[in-house]
């Protein structure tokens, strides 16, 4: 998709109006969907869909990476391999796969007028493929362990003009992990808090605060209280982005948050859905696409 396309599509968000239907589903766990809304992109777009790449890495508990689970659209066309179907074993990269994928990208079809890929994609860093999808996500690297060809890959990645979102690890421990990774990747660059006032806040929805969105499990625990965060060190939500030497954003890193959760639980629970899947997981998901696919 050219960057014209793209805005295009994305702003077609700001006519849409209203709100979102809670979709509260019952589904087959054989279901490879999970109950999401299946949708063929316009053909005339086949080689031009946006496709939410999730990133299978190595990770501490010892687990390391394995077969692919299922493939969307490669440089075009539907993919075949279904693989595990809903909910196979995997690392702490696989967390809330697949639901949180499926939503995201059926939101972005149903919200925008993008041609989305229904399926996603599941990629190690060290796939030729990468190069091919502009926007890639890695979730829960509080216990990441990157090999030294995935340092260097995610590296090339990243400079070559791809952008990195990373999202849902808590606390100072997991903190310092993922930033000894990513430090192996660009020692000569320091993560960067965003201010409110950073465009990406702003750039299809319009947030007045960074939010924080735990589990919904935490979420429901927390509600008598007004509390957000799921540990007592991580009561402060954090943006950070890494940019290259142009002042170009290469990665935004969502710490005490979990945008993810928002997403994959959105059929759960009545109140969460409002609170903080349609107020805060999609808005801030969706204007991050938004800037990275932009700028």
């Amino acid at each position: 998709m050219t960057r014209t396309q793209l805005l295009l599509g994305l702003l077609g968000v700001l006519a849409v109006g209203g709100t979102l239907v809670f979709a509260q589903r019952y589904y087959d766990r054989r279901d490879a969907r999970a109950g999401v809304p299946d949708w063929e992109p316009d053909k005339e777009f086949v080689h031009d869909v946006f496709t939410f790449v999730r990133i299978e890495y190595s990770s501490g508990s010892g687990y390391g990476p394995g077969p692919y689970g299922p493939r969307g659209y490669g440089r075009g066309g539907r993919g075949g391999r279904r693989g595990f179907g809903r909910g196979f074993g995997g690392g702490r990269w696989a967390t809330d796969y697949p639901d949180s994928d499926l939503n995201f990208s059926y939101r972005l079809h149903q919200l925008t007028s993008m041609e989305v890929n229904p399926d996603g994609l599941i990629l190690q860093l060290t796939d030729p493929e990468l190069f091919h999808y502009p926007f890639i996500y890695i979730v829960e690297p509080g216990a990441l362990v990157f090999t030294e060809e995935e340092v260097q890959a995610l590296r090339r990645y990243l400079l070559n003009g791809g952008f990195l979102m990373v999202d849902d690890f808590w606390g100072e421990d997991e903190w310092y992990n993922f930033y000894y990774e990513i430090k192996r990747v660009f020692p000569e660059r320091e993560p960067v808090e965003l201010p409110i006032s950073h465009p990406i806040f702003r750039a299809v929805f319009d947030l007045k605060e960074k939010p924080q969105i735990p589990s919904v499990d935490a979420a429901l625990r927390g509600r008598p209280y007004g509390i957000t965060w799921e540990r007592e060190d991580a009561r402060q939500v954090h943006f950070k982005a890494l940019y290259d030497d142009k002042g170009r954003m290469m990665a935004i890193i969502c710490h005490n948050t979990d945008l993810g959760d928002g997403w994959e639980e959105e059929g759960t629970d009545e109140w969460y859905f409002r609170e903080f899947s349609e107020k805060k997981a999609y808005p801030m998901g969706i204007n991050i696409v938004f800037y990275a696919m932009t700028h």
